[in-house]
């Protein structure tokens, strides 16, 4: 301490000090040298010019010194890695791989010179004097030290009379185990006689402790004489401390009296102005703040009132601008603490309430009158409904339109069988209490009329369904083109703006004031008409509930982030109502999809309703028969109604539903099987009853074909007054060919044009009936051999025997059969699928049995002479008279074969078919004549065969129609060997 007086508080300073010199040259690049606090003061020189360089450990604690560098030299001198250290500091080499290289003076450090130390010496020079003078007052070192020495080991040996105890740190009499150590119990019991010796005791321990005592205080009072003269100089040094503060003081008050004249005169003003700007900014702040929340405070009434009203989307705009408002503009207002939970309860309650309503309206929708012309009801609130469940996300309501429409076509068909039931009188239905015990009560022209009245309504109702359905498409794809536009708007935006040259000041101003930068209260007056312009531009969306009167032009109503949502485009629904779209929409564009097509997928849904409704309304008629036991007018004529009932909701849904086709195929199935029954039935009847006569052609029939010459297989009306004038024809002309046929033929042709035009009313049935078709052509062809060749109708009918009639007659109507499987043929061909025509190959089948049929007829034919002829040949003998009576026999039977089949057959046919006749009797005439030995010699027998023959083929071509057939008789003769 004694040389702690010895040093200046504050180096001094002059015009030539570079350490505390700040302007330095520029061009040098030097950065200037800072002068480092004297943080060991001495005493003041006396120059008070000096306080205002010095520098200060206030004003430079946080600016960087040489002190802030904490670096072990040792440790960075020596290398852990070296093997041997270098004796010369000089000369080692720091690291295995340093380099020695010339180290280039840096140009930020100053090129120092002896001028530089010169202010140094002058300080020091006075302080080494200041030094030199205290050592001559104070003793030599070495006295000073061998006095100290021996003071010190005398004390030493003094203090270790003390005991340890009274030494410790922790020494305290409260604790007893010190107590008890310090003094002893035992020195004080006067207990046993023992009271002098124990009061010695005492007496002895108090003088020793008061010997302790001594000894410490004369080792402090010799410590502080050792330090007097330090205690001295200190007390001489006071007044001198006393004057260096004083000046000091003088200093600082005039340091600040400069400051506060500047503060005046230059900043004062200025800083006022910025305060007022300030000031008056966050005055503006506070007026807006407060209108904007006493706009928000009126945002639960206004919402009661838009609800009131029904309008959802304009509340639930209110509310999500509000709570935008609640989060970014009052955030941390205590009275609007509860708003927010408040506003998100009444979104919900919207909700809810928006669900409700969307349920009642498809009630009301649907429920309405089926009379009533207008497609769409309230379409502006349809529309109102859906924006507002779009933008919350409620994107269910599709499943309560889709079950309502379950209940309306439920009702629907139970009010059209109520209507009906009440108007027949015969159906009491006291008695009968179920309504589909009533409806079965309902004879077929009832019925047809009932589902003709259910069928149109239904037309009607998915009319309605559809108009409401696209009302709703087209606000979901007004929504997502929004969407579209707006990413395209803001990709677009994005590019504009990352090729935009953003070059902002850096220059900030740093002073502060009330928490601001002085270039935010400059810029704080820029900003404001930029915010009252987006402002107008929020209030004035139709969504938007204004503020107050003057809300469009004041900034407190809106903010930036808001006004951007609010903004709308505007399309128009088809029924002409504009739509608004928001952007505040929180639906992406895979939602929006999806949501378009699940409506499109409901318009198919309610299509399919009606149609399975319509089903169930079938199978409840269809539980006794009812529909099985229709005739083919009455199918025909529901098969149509039910067709045509599809192919309009096909038109009105776009997507043909196929339950109702599937109901009406089974019932279609059901009926080919039972008109395939009937009529194979009918013709198992006829044929069972068939006497295989030739049957008179009624007028209708001979119609029927002319119907199918004329390239229409359908069966023609019946025209009652040229009916009875006409009479029936002996045969039948087919494209000026006669055919003489029985009768079960003519029904026969009849039933066939039956089932082509079924399957033109009916096409569904097509393949169904192809297949009925060949499988009765089959049967009559099979059934007729059965009857005829196969001689059944001998029992079945009581025929005596099947004559060469029979047998040409039947050949006759199976080859008009076979000319109409063409015909028949391409009336299917026509109404097949192409990859369905490989079932044509049945009548193919068809035509080569019936070919095959007629083949055996003719040979049966052919077989019968050649057995004749057998029987009268075997019997010949070459004798006088001539003709014989052989021969005459032959020309009677075939005289009579010629009349049975002649008016049968076509000339053609019999010609070939005694062409054939005629090779069997010359076959067996040969031999014949071989057996007798009768050759062509020219002798008596020749000449009787000769004329034998002569008088047979006279007979044979004076027949009608076999005058030119080539007998060539010549062949009866043998080859002369």
């Amino acid at each position: 301490m004694a040389s702690s007086h010895s040093s200046s508080p504050v180096p001094q300073g002059s015009s030539s000090d570079v350490f505390f010199k700040k302007e330095v040259d520029p061009t040098k690049h030097i950065r200037p040298v800072q002068s480092l606090p004297d943080v060991c003061p001495k005493e003041p020189t006396g120059d008070s010019n000096s306080l205002c360089v010095a520098p200060s450990l206030v004003t430079d604690q946080h600016r960087w010194t040489i002190y802030h560098s904490k670096v072990n030299l040792p440790a960075a001198l020596n290398d852990p890695r070296l093997a041997k250290r270098e004796s010369d500091f000089f000369t080692k080499t720091w690291g295995l791989d340093f380099v020695d290289t010339e180290v280039i003076p840096s140009f930020y450090l100053p090129q120092i010179s002896k001028e530089h130390f010169t202010v140094y010496q002058q300080e020091i020079s006075q302080r080494e004097k200041i030094h030199e003078r205290c050592k001559n007052i104070c003793p030599s070192k070495d006295t000073f030290d061998r006095t100290l020495l021996y003071t010190h080991d005398k004390s030493r040996t003094d203090l270790e009379q003390v005991p340890k105890i009274f030494m410790k740190p922790d020494f305290a009499l409260d604790d007893s185990l010190t107590f008890n150590s310090v003094l002893p119990w035992s020195h004080f019991n006067t207990a046993g006689g023992k009271g002098n010796r124990d009061a010695a005791s005492s007496k002895l321990l108090q003088e020793k402790l008061s010997h302790y005592l001594d000894i410490v205080e004369v080792n402090i009072a010799h410590q502080i004489s050792l330090r007097s003269e330090a205690f001295f100089h200190a007390m001489t040094s006071q007044h001198e401390l006393q004057d260096y503060l004083k000046k000091t003081s003088q200093a600082v008050k005039m340091l600040r009296d400069k400051i506060a004249q500047i503060d005046k005169v230059m900043c004062e003003g200025s800083l006022h102005i910025l305060r007022l700007a300030l000031t008056r900014n966050n005055c503006v702040k506070v007026y807006n703040k407060l209108k904007l929340m006493a706009t928000v405070h009126q945002t639960q009434p206004t919402v009661q009132v838009l609800l009131s009203t029904s309008e959802f989307v304009g509340a639930l705009d209110l509310i999500a601008t509000t709570q935008e408002v609640l989060q970014q503009e009052l955030q941390g207002i205590h009275s609007f603490r509860h708003l927010g939970s408040q506003l998100c309860e009444l979104e919900k309650l919207i909700d809810k309430m928006m669900i409700a309503e969307f349920s009642t309206y498809s009630h009301s929708d649907l429920n309405r009158p089926l009379e009533d012309d207008c497609q769409i009801l309230e379409e502006e609130r349809l529309v109102s409904l859906v924006f507002g469940l779009l933008k919350q996300r409620k994107l269910n309501f599709l499943e309560i339109y889709s079950e309502e429409m379950i209940i309306t076509a439920k009702n629907i068909i139970k009010q059209c069988v109520i209507n009906k039931v009440s108007q027949i009188e015969d159906i009491d239905t006291d008695v009968v209490v179920k309504l589909a015990d009533q409806m079965r009560m309902l004879n077929f022209p009832q019925w047809f009329d009932l589902l003709k009245d259910i069928f149109s309504k239904f037309t009607i109702f998915l009319q309605r369904v559809k108009a409401t359905l696209n009302i709703i498409h087209s606000v979901v794809l007004s929504v997502l083109d929004k969407n579209r536009r707006t990413r395209e708007l803001e990709e677009i935006s994005q590019q504009k703006n990352a090729t935009k040259d953003n070059s902002l000041d850096t220059e900030v101003a740093y002073l502060i004031h009330e928490g601001m930068f002085i270039s935010d209260a400059f810029n704080e007056s820029e900003l404001t008409p930029i915010a009252i312009d987006t402002t107008s531009q929020r209030n004035a969306s139709p969504n938007s509930e204004p503020c107050s009167s003057d809300s469009v032009s004041e900034p407190e109503c809106t903010t930036d982030s808001s006004s951007s949502k609010e903004q709308t485009s505007s399309s128009a629904t088809p029924g002409g109502v504009d739509i608004m779209v928001n952007e505040d929409m929180k639906l992406t564009d895979l939602e929006l999809e999806k949501l378009a097509n699940n409506i499109q997928e409901l318009s198919y849904s309610a299509s399919d309703i009606c149609h399975d409704r319509a089903v169930k309304f079938l199978m409840s008629r269809a539980k006794d028969g009812f529909l099985e036991k229709l005739n083919s007018t009455e199918f025909i004529t529901l098969s149509r109604l039910m067709e045509t009932f599809i192919l309009d909701t096909e038109h009105i849904c776009g997507r043909k539903s196929m339950s109702l086709l599937g109901a009406l195929q089974s019932q279609a199935n059901k009926f080919v099987n039972r008109f395939h029954e009937e009529r194979k039935t009918k013709l198992s009847l006829l044929l069972d009853n068939e006497r295989w006569k030739q049957a008179d052609v009624p007028a209708e029939f001979q119609d029927l074909v002319d119907s199918i010459s004329d390239g229409k297989i359908a069966l023609p009306e019946k025209k009652s007054g040229a009916t009875e004038e006409r009479k029936p024809a002996e045969v039948l002309i087919v494209e000026g060919q006669q055919y003489a046929v029985v009768g079960t033929v003519l029904l026969l042709i009849r039933i066939i044009l039956e089932y082509c035009q079924c399957v033109d009313n009916i096409p569904s049935v097509t393949t169904d009936m192809l297949t009925r078709l060949s499988d009765l052509l089959k049967y009559f062809n099979s059934r007729s051999c059965q009857l005829v060749l196969g001689a059944g109708a001998l029992q079945v009918v009581g025929l005596k025997t099947i004559t060469t009639k029979n047998l040409a007659l039947s050949s006759r109507c199976l080859q008009l059969i076979v000319h109409y499987i063409p015909v028949i043929r391409a009336h299917f061909e026509a109404r097949l699928q192409p990859k369905q025509y490989s079932m044509l190959r049945h009548f193919d089948h068809i035509t080569k049995d019936y070919h095959d049929h007629i083949a055996e007829i003719s040979a049966k034919l052919v077989a019968i002479m050649d057995s004749l002829f057998d029987k009268l040949l075997s019997k010949y003998e070459v004798k006088a008279p001539v003709p014989s009576a052989c021969f005459r026999n032959i020309c009677k039977q075939m005289a009579k074969m010629h009349e049975a089949i002649f008016d049968l057959l076509p000339e053609e046919q019999t010609q070939m078919l005694f062409l054939r006749i005629n090779a069997s009797y010359k076959l067996h005439l040969k031999k014949q004549l071989s057996h007798l030995n009768v050759i062509n010699d020219g002798g008596p027998q020749n000449g009787l065969v000769t004329a034998d023959v002569a008088f047979y083929t006279g007979n044979l071509q004076a027949l009608k129609g076999l005058k030119d057939l080539d007998l060539n008789m010549s062949e009866i003769w043998e080859q002369k060997r």
